[in-house]
């Protein structure tokens, strides 16, 4: 049951594996190898949809009044990033996915390679790279300075 409640937690934005991790080691007590697993594979989870709906989406959610505070939050995420990924492309979206800090991650990265009209499989590549990359700094940082979390 932890397991699951890991791997969803890693998959829901925000939260992520920022999230999921410390949750796994420190609450869950579970193995940290183990964490680190399920939590990286949980957040690919929404990659794919993220890559493949998100311009559909955030255009058809253009067309309403409703959702203008939402797409402004939005299109000021992106635009603050798009620079970074503009310029070092794939390299870029590994780095902005990697860093886990809050508004990064896979969420926000999938987001801007989709905005962006990237390759759907060299951004999911890159969005796995980043991903476990920052499955292991924080499953690190949990071992090895158990305080700041």
């Amino acid at each position: 049951m932890e397991s699951l409640i890991v791997f969803f937690m890693s998959a829901v934005p925000i939260i992520e594996q920022r999230g999921a991790i410390p949750y796994g080691i420190f609450i869950a007590n579970m193995d940290p190898s183990l964490v680190f697993l399920i939590s990286f594979l949980g957040s690919l989870l929404p990659v794919p949809f993220i890559l493949l709906l998100f311009n559909y989406i955030f255009k058809w959610m253009k067309k309403y009044k409703f959702f203008d505070p939402l797409n402004n939050i939005i299109e000021n995420k992106i635009r603050k990033n798009t620079g970074k990924m503009e310029k070092y492309k794939e390299l870029g979206l590994i780095t902005f996915i990697a860093i886990p800090l809050p508004t990064t991650g896979l969420w926000t990265g999938s987001a801007i390679a989709a905005f962006l009209g990237l390759d759907f499989k060299k951004s999911f590549l890159c969005a796995a790279l980043g991903g476990i990359i920052s499955a292991a700094l924080i499953t690190l940082g949990c071992i090895i300075f158990p305080s700041m979390f």
